[in-house]
């Protein structure tokens, strides 16, 4: 399941999720409410019947501290290497090694919520020097200070 409240303009309620989570062929969920109290909410009501992955408006390492089994994000596409540090530094249990992970990674996940999902992964390829082009209508490209400030996080993450 994937739930997306601020596109979808509704949202699966608790309950509805947790009788899914009986359905056998429903293993997992993927959450974008930027709500991570809401997380720890959906695991405790599948009780290990559903696993559940975060989206980027959730800070990855504390999704995975509270049970979560990962997260996919945009961010990731352009900071492959350092996610998948924070997720092993994650699975380890080692959450001070993960939190310091995860500080520098959040200029980025801001960024993504900040602008458009699309036009912030094309313009994060672009600027490591893939020529991916931009994104397609109606979705823009990163506007000027868009860039900037993907260029900046990823600069700060070394992931230029």
């Amino acid at each position: 399941l994937y739930t997306n409240p601020n596109f979808q303009r509704s949202d699966l309620s608790l309950p509805v999720i947790e009788r899914l989570s009986r359905v056998p062929n429903i293993g997992y969920i993927k959450d974008a409410s930027s709500n991570t109290g809401r997380l720890l909410s959906i695991i405790n009501r599948v009780e290990g019947r559903m696993q559940v992955f975060a989206a980027s408006a959730h800070i990855p390492a504390c999704v995975m501290l509270i049970g979560g089994v990962g997260w996919m994000a945009g961010p990731a596409c352009v900071a492959a290497r350092q996610s998948v540090a924070l997720y092993d530094a994650c699975r380890r249990g080692d959450w001070s090694q993960a939190m310091a992970l995860q500080r520098p990674l959040w200029a980025l996940n801001q960024a993504f919520a900040k602008h458009n999902l699309a036009a912030c992964i094309k313009g994060g390829l672009e600027l490591q020097g893939y020529a991916v082009g931009a994104p397609l209508r109606p979705q823009a490209p990163l506007t000027p200070q868009g860039v900037e400030e993907v260029r900046e996080a990823l600069a700060a993450i070394g992931a230029l």
